[in-house]
């Protein structure tokens, strides 16, 4: 056979595997599509559906060309399709639908054709090997690694973790954050996305897992389990909300993440940025004051719960505080919280409404008093 050993190939299947280190029957499939490739190219049609057995014991290949069994006296595509009768020569019981398959030793191959084996061989083996490294990143979810960026385009930054390159998608981005390549850069490993084609490494900087993690790196009480987080609400580049608690009486959750001179927050803003800002509240177990605590900084009056609604009623001077720049603040608690909120003004109080009914009156009497005084002494007033 010119140019293509199958011999030589089907010795070197397990050689290959160790230097890859690829399982034997990777590197097996990847030989046997190139051979069905390359008996395409000398024999047949591109359409045609062929697949290859490759003997790594005796280096013998059979390639199977198979076609689908339509109806007699129809006019068919011969690469792909079979007339019934025709079909039942092969196989009796082949009836309209069915896949039935022709089997040929494969002899020799032409050199286009073994040039076109070796390209799939080594196309096909670096598109295995870079999975098999992406798969090995799988117990790497959920964990932040630091990488060097290799690429920045329109919508995604490609980032080099030293084994495999990743990808962070715009989406997983922090608004507003500039990625120079070579540039040096955490990043939360959020999973390895698979399709037919390939596997790809999805990162990210922007999605809530990556502040937690970076918090329990500065928090180490989050490891002994005295203060835990409850919940995390985010919006990359603009702002966080994270609710905290405490297990063990007297630690004072929130201050335990500030850190003192508020140094542990500083270090998460030094990765994130300062144009984020990180509100950290306290967690409730009860709806009405958790929600209280979540529109911090705004002022609540009070909370009316319905079901997963809440109206909230605050001040007149709180109520764009409450709702937040483009509705930021209120959209986030109700993240963090599970509630739909509704910011409503608060009634004055009945105290001050009074008070200013007393005034009104105290102003009327004072005025009906200034009227007499003006009119001259022993003048009828009509």
């Amino acid at each position: 056979m010119e140019g293509l050993d199958l011999k030589q190939l089907s010795a070197m299947v397990g050689i290959i595997a160790e230097e890859k280190g690829l399982p034997e029957e990777t590197v097996l499939d990847v030989v046997q599509m190139a051979i069905a490739a390359a008996w395409r190219k000398d024999n047949g049609d591109k359409e045609m559906n062929v697949r290859a057995l490759l003997d790594t014991n005796t280096g013998k290949a059979t390639v199977f060309i198979g076609r689908e069994v339509i109806e007699d006296d129809l006019a068919y595509n011969p690469a792909t399709e079979i007339p019934l009768a025709e079909a039942k020569k092969i196989k009796e019981d082949a009836k309209i639908g069915d896949v039935v398959e022709e089997s040929e030793e494969v002899k020799e191959f032409g050199r286009v054709a073994a040039m076109t084996a070796k390209q799939v061989v080594i196309s096909r083996l670096r598109e295995a090997e870079r999975d098999a490294v992406l798969t090995a990143f799988e117990d790497k979810i959920g964990t932040v690694m630091t990488g060097v960026i290799a690429r920045v385009e329109p919508r995604v930054v490609k980032i080099d973790l030293g084994r495999a390159v990743g990808i962070m998608p715009k989406s997983e981005q922090i608004d507003g954050e500039y990625y120079t390549v070579g540039e040096r850069i955490k990043v939360y490993i959020k999973g390895v996305e698979h399709d037919d084609a390939r596997a790809q490494l999805i990162l990210s900087r922007g999605n809530a897992a990556f502040i937690e993690y970076l918090f329990r790196q500065e928090v180490p009480e989050l490891e002994n389990g005295s203060v835990e987080i409850k919940g995390i609400a985010r919006e990359a580049g603009r702002r966080t909300k994270i609710a905290v608690v405490s297990t063990v009486p007297g630690v004072d959750p929130v201050g335990t993440f500030v850190g003192g001179r508020g140094m542990r927050v500083q270090a998460i803003m030094n990765e994130i940025g300062d144009r984020e800002k990180i509100d950290i509240i306290n967690w409730s177990d009860n709806p009405s004051e958790y929600i209280r605590e979540a529109l911090s900084p705004a002022e609540v009056v009070k909370v009316e719960i319905n079901g997963k609604k809440a109206k909230v009623f605050v001040n007149e001077d709180q109520q764009s505080i409450a709702i937040g720049r483009q509705g930021q603040n209120v959209r986030l608690a109700s993240k963090l919280t599970g509630y739909d909120l509704d910011i409503e003004l608060a009634k004055a109080p009945e105290k001050k409404k009074r008070k200013n009914a007393e005034d009104s009156l105290l102003s009327a009497l004072s005025q009906s008093n200034d009227e007499a005084e003006d009119t001259p002494e022993g003048s009828e007033t009509k």
